[in-house]
């Protein structure tokens, strides 16, 4: 009896388990209501009910049927689409008491009718996914007379757009916006953005964008754009649009701004020009030619490519503001693009130049942990920087045939700075008193000159995935300044009495020139149909010279004894061979490459004023490796590995002696050997259009193997003599976490809910020793941040809500002088909103907080909140003419901070910027494009 009530229940459980395993289909065939047309090609989805991810997918065959296998039980909404019909939903249940689904005819009506089951009350047709693409229906969303397409953006669901026009798009940062697949003003979305008028925009589509290597061989190279693509109208891409805007305030602000737009079928032609005191420094300016106007060093990519680069990208540089000092602007830029022969050919070209010049007064304050002691130094600053470039660029595509294309791009860039500031430091020992100053002041006066010109040949062969590319480019730049260094150190004992000092008076040249020959050919050979192999090799010649002069006064004014010591007269010349070969695995869920590149160089340098020959040769290995894997086309999960070698610069090696700081002297180290950096990188993102959650996870983790560090000796005057060395005991290491969860919240009328965490860290590692200290002490920095965040904003035709605010820690700690760390919580938040009332009136107001604690190295904290607050009146039907009233700073607290630390040092720094002021201004919005009204 037993046995038989063991079989029994033996017998249900495995019925029970069979019957929870069960696996269903589903079929059906569509068909037009009224015609009884049938429906090829529909689009059938089974999506999940409770939070509407995508189970299963298919189209209807030639004869309009579709069956979809392998269904679990559960509850499903089956969704069914045509383009110009009305959606078919239906809402069902699998389970045990159904092994088919046969819906049988489904009819399908035009959209002149409309269902009454909809997924989506109201944004019925409002989202589309197309592979990797989801596209957005810019008529399911209502918009304003004369908004733009950033106004439209912030309405789409999953998609962010902060209060500085940054734009986040299911989690990921959108550095790319195009307009009917083509760049606009080059690469700067803002251009786009704030510019273009919402109502001309049919269709926004989301995607990654591949590099053109990735686009033509189809192997996955890493390398994905998050890009938003513009599709406008039809009758929207003939005729002309644009904008005048022109204020005036308090103190003397002022800002202004032509727009002019011009299109014509497939041609596009736009100017702009801007001027302005206020912090608007034009539409944007984002070139990559980030030189500057400082020393001149031997830099050092991952590949062994080496250039002399002169100084740092800075504000003047990127030809953006941000924050620092009082800023003078006046830019302008024209675009133009147009396609002919049957889409054939296509060029695409812009022009813009840019004035910018901005005056800036800091406070520097600055801890100098030592083995046996500190040095605070403090430093006002005040210094006037000028800087007006103009560049021109141009792309030209050409299809040959159906197998090759062609593309060349060629741009220059002329620009001219001049640069004044005066300093006064002084340095104190740890117990207040005076240990030394300097009183200093530098000019410069410099031109530069940039010329790249590049072809990308691509060819297809007969056996599928069988390709070819070769790359051919050359880069030419010129840099020429002149200027004055005057420096005058005084050194103190501890009574205050001056024991020595130094002055320094000179007149400085510098002359660089760098040529670059590159070319690289690119081979894909598939192994299988998922399997391919792509070997590239690569050859480049860079020449390079810098000449480097500094001058004594023989007379008072008359510089011309030339000092050897500070002078220097450098040819370089490097050959590189490199060469890779990378595996690529690629199923419609599966992605997998790995691979490595290798590079020979051979570096022959030379000094011309004391005759001194540096030859090198080396070899650069770098590997890398990736996974992805895509649940869907809106949940993917990557990881990426890369290693490099990264020779030490020649700066380290031999440096380019200077005296731009007589307190600080750099030395050279012959005896370095090459570092090895390891970088790990994991991705995650989900995002459920119909429920518009979304959650994003990036990480980050590298270490360097024989680090180079720096090596520093102060003297008992404060003077520091630096250089680098290889560190062998210990590995420094860095990490970064940014993640994040969104999602619509309809019982909050609709608000968009988001929580972001921000954290990270690295371990650094130099070496310490000061006069009265025999010992060199290994200095060990820890930094770390962490930031939690809230994020709330909620977009509606007549109002809108934006707010994101959450503590920080923040903390630097130094094992020399560890309780003089720099460590604390802080704040910081942003938000806005805005309201239109009736008779054509909008309320604006928007803020933004911001508290850094005080901490054992700084005694005092920092505080302060920025609001800005607008009144406009709109005038005539289309609202086109709108007059604003602005308070920018209303408590006048806005005041330029910053906390950061390297190697042994923590530095503060404080400085002037943009404070109150009241702007009257006048906008006209003028618009005839395809003789269309705007859209309401």
């Amino acid at each position: 009896m037993k046995r038989l009530l063991l079989s029994l229940c033996f017998l249900v459980f495995i019925s029970s388990f069979v019957k929870a395993q069960q696996l269903h289909a589903i079929k059906g065939r569509t068909i037009d209501t009224a015609s009884t047309t049938i429906l090829s090609g529909t689009t059938v989805a089974v999506l999940n009910a409770k939070d509407s991810t995508l189970v299963k997918f298919t189209r209807t065959a030639e004869n309009g049927t579709f069956e979809l296998n392998g269904i679990k039980n559960g509850k499903f909404i089956l969704l069914v689409s045509y383009p110009k019909y009305a959606d078919f939903v239906d809402h069902f249940t699998l389970d045990s008491t159904t092994q088919l689904k046969d819906y049988g005819k489904i009819n399908l009506t035009g959209m002149a009718k409309i269902l009454a089951d909809v997924i989506i009350k109201g944004e019925r047709t409002a989202i589309k996914i197309k592979g990797d693409t989801t596209e957005f229906n810019a008529s399911s969303y209502s918009i304003q007379p004369n908004d733009k397409v950033e106004d439209l953006l912030k309405k789409l669901p999953g998609i962010q757009v902060d209060k500085d026009g940054k734009i986040t798009a299911q989690g990921k940062t959108v550095p790319k916006v195009l307009v009917d697949g083509e760049e606009f003003f080059g690469d700067d979305p803002t251009l786009v953005t704030k510019n273009l008028r919402a109502d001309m925009v049919d269709k926004v589509q989301l995607f990654e964008k591949s590099s053109d290597q990735a686009a033509f061989t189809g192997v996955d190279d890493g390398q994905k754009t998050q890009t938003i693509n513009i599709k406008l109208k039809e009758d929207k891409k003939s005729g002309f649009f644009g904008k005048v805007d022109a204020g005036y305030g308090t103190d003397d602000f002022y800002k202004g701004q032509v727009l002019f737009n011009r299109f014509k079928a497939k041609q596009k032609f736009s100017v702009y020009g801007t001027a302005g005191n206020n912090g608007t420094t034009g539409l944007s300016w984002q070139d990559n030619n980030k030189l500057g106007t400082g020393g001149d060093n031997m830099q050092m990519s991952d590949d062994g490519s080496m250039w002399f680069s002169y100084g740092g990208g800075d504000e003047l540089e990127s030809g953006s503001y941000y924050g620092e000092g009082i800023p003078r602007a006046i830019t302008g830029g024209a675009h133009y693009d147009n396609k002919w022969n049957s889409d054939k050919e296509t060029i695409n070209t812009n022009y813009k130049l840019g004035s910018l010049g901005i005056k800036t007064t800091k406070n520097t304050i600055s801890q100098n942990n030592l083995p046996d002691g500190i040095i605070n130094t403090n430093t006002d600053e005040n210094s006037d920087r000028n800087v007006f470039r103009q560049k021109l660029d141009a792309t030209y595509t050409i299809k040959l045939d159906t197998t090759s294309n062609l593309k060349i791009m060629v741009d220059g860039t002329l620009k001219k700075s001049d640069n004044t500031s005066s300093s006064n430091s002084t340095g104190l020992r740890g117990d207040n008193t005076k240990l030394n100053s300097n009183d200093q002041s530098n000019s410069s006066d410099g031109k530069e000159q940039t010329f790249n010109i590049s072809a990308f040949y691509t060819k297809k062969l007969k056996k599928l995935g069988r390709n070819y590319s070769i790359n051919v480019s050359q880069k030419l730049n010129e840099i020429t300044s002149d200027g004055f260094l005057y420096a005058n150190v005084k050194y103190f004992d501890e009574n205050g009495v001056q024991t020595g000092g130094q002055l320094t008076d000179q007149y400085k040249t510098n002359n660089t020139r760098n040529s670059v020959f590159n070319t690289n050919i690119t081979y894909n050979e598939p192994i299988t149909k998922a399997m391919a192999l792509v070997l590239n090799y690569g050859f480049v010649i860079n020449d390079s010279r810098s000449d480097r002069k500094s001058f004594n006064q023989s007379t008072a004014g008359n510089y011309n004894v030339l000092d050897a010591e500070f002078s220097n007269d450098f040819k370089a010349t490097q050959y590189i061979n490199q060469g890779g070969a990378i595996f690529n695995y690629k199923k419609p869920k599966t992605t997998i490459s790995f691979g490595t590149k290798i590079s020979a160089v051979n570096f022959d340098q030379l000094e011309q004023l004391s005759n001194q020959r540096y030859k090198r040769n080396f070899i650069n290995w770098l590997p890398q490796a990736s996974y992805m894997y895509k649940f869907s086309a809106q949940k993917s999960f990557r990881f990426n590995y890369n290693g490099s070698t990264n020779q030490p610069t020649v700066n380290q090696l031999q440096p380019v002696k200077v005296n731009d700081n007589p307190l600080y002297q750099p030395l050279g180290n012959p005896n370095l050997t090459p570092s090895f950096n390891s970088r790990f990188n994991v991705n995650y993102n989900s995002y459920k259009v119909l429920t518009q959650q979304s959650i994003y996870l990036s990480g980050n983790f590298g270490f360097t193997n024989n680090a180079i560090v720096s090596n520093t000796e102060t003297d008992a005057t404060g003077k520091t003599i630096a250089k680098s060395v290889n560190l062998t005991e210990k590995t420094p290491i860095n990490y970064s976490l940014y993640s994040g969860v969104s999602r619509k919240l309809k019982f909050l009328f609709d608000a968009n809910i988001g929580i972001n965490l921000s954290a990270g860290g690295n371990t650094n590692y130099n070496y310490v020793k000061s006069q009265f200290s025999d010992a060199l002490e290994l200095n060990q920095v820890v930094s770390t941040r962490f930031g939690p965040s809230l994020d709330i904003n909620r977009y509606k035709d007549k109002s809108e809500f934006y707010i994101n605010f959450g503590p920080s820690y923040n903390s630097q700690v130094a094992s020399l002088q560890k309780e003089r760390s720099n460590k604390g919580w802080g704040w910081q938040g942003w938000g806005g909103m805005s309201f239109t009332l009736p008779k054509k009136i909008k309320l604006q107001a928007d803020g933004e907080y911001t508290y850094t604690p005080k901490s054992q190295a700084f005694d005092s904290s920092f505080e302060q909140v920025i609001v800005n607050a607008s009144v406009t009146k709109s005038f005539f039907k289309k609202e086109d003419l709108k007059f604003t009233i602005r308070g920018n700073d209303l408590f006048n607290q806005n005041r330029g901070f910053s906390r950061y630390a390297f190697s042994n040092m923590i530095t503060q720094t404080n400085y002037n910027n943009i404070s109150r002021y009241f702007m009257f201004s006048l906008v006209w919005d003028f618009n005839k494009m395809g003789g269309g009204a705007p859209q309401k």
